[in-house]
């Protein structure tokens, strides 16, 4: 069972009103507190104003999409994102975790199931924040990159920070503890379970994280491609390794 100092602030992003509240009910009789908008100003607003655990993001918004907004908070903060969405394709899905959304969820939402995605992520982010397996504050450096294991931060060889998703976090590290060698995809996907859709591994959630890291990693000028595919293997990070 999970422990927080205070219940978890979760910001509900939702312009079905009935829906915005029977969610925010429903997580508050679960023992979160859950904040209900319709838009994406108000989003933005909420987000100045205070800070959130995760927020649960509709697609389909008046105004700008789930989407778009998903871009606008992963380019400022990894606050985990659970993204909800009426489409049935898995287009949408694909997307979302290329933009930095760390789970998704079909309508008709199942609450139970929502919840447990919910903690699922919080559980995720509170085991990586305390260090669960690595000294605290221990920083891994690579091609003139730094990893910041505590601080959940990446920063490129000018000194400037790269932000990542958790699910981007969370692989980076599991190829860092193992560089030069070759990391199977379904060990990936294990470590990375509760950061993708539960059952994605045939919609390429893992190649799609590792996309993203390695688009971010090589965006530095000058810089190289850190992580190879080794066909029908997984992946291996290329980069010397120190801590």
């Amino acid at each position: 069972m999970m422990i927080f100092d205070a219940p978890p602030r979760i910001l509900i992003v939702e312009d079905d009103g009935a829906l915005r509240t029977l969610l925010c009910r429903s997580l508050r009789e679960r023992g979160f507190e859950p904040t209900g908008v319709r838009s994406g100003a108000q989003m933005r607003e909420a987000l100045a104003g205070s800070a959130f655990d995760l927020i649960i993001l509709d697609i389909m918004l008046p105004g700008t999409s789930g989407l778009d907004l998903t871009r606008w908070v992963r380019s400022r903060s990894e606050v985990p994102i659970i993204i909800v969405s009426a489409r049935g394709n898995n287009t949408d899905r694909v997307v979302g975790l290329e933009l930095g959304a760390d789970d998704y969820v079909p309508k008709p939402v199942d609450v139970d199931e929502l919840v447990a995605r919910i903690r699922a992520v919080l559980r995720r982010v509170a085991s990586k924040g305390s260090g669960v397996g690595e000294p605290l504050g221990q920083v891994v450096r690579f091609d003139g990159w730094s990893a910041d294991r505590r601080r959940r931060e990446v920063h490129a060889p000018d000194g400037s920070q790269v932000i990542l998703s958790g699910g981007e976090f969370d692989l980076l590290c599991v190829l860092l503890d193992a560089p030069g060698r070759v990391v199977g995809r379904e060990y990936l996907l294990e470590q990375s379970r509760d950061r993708v859709a539960a059952g994605d591994a045939s919609d390429r959630s893992v190649d799609v994280l590792i996309s993203r890291l390695r688009r971010k990693l090589g965006a530095y000028e000058g810089g190289r491609s850190l992580i190879k595919t080794v066909r029908g293997a997984g992946y291996a990070f290329t980069a010397q390794v120190s801590r």
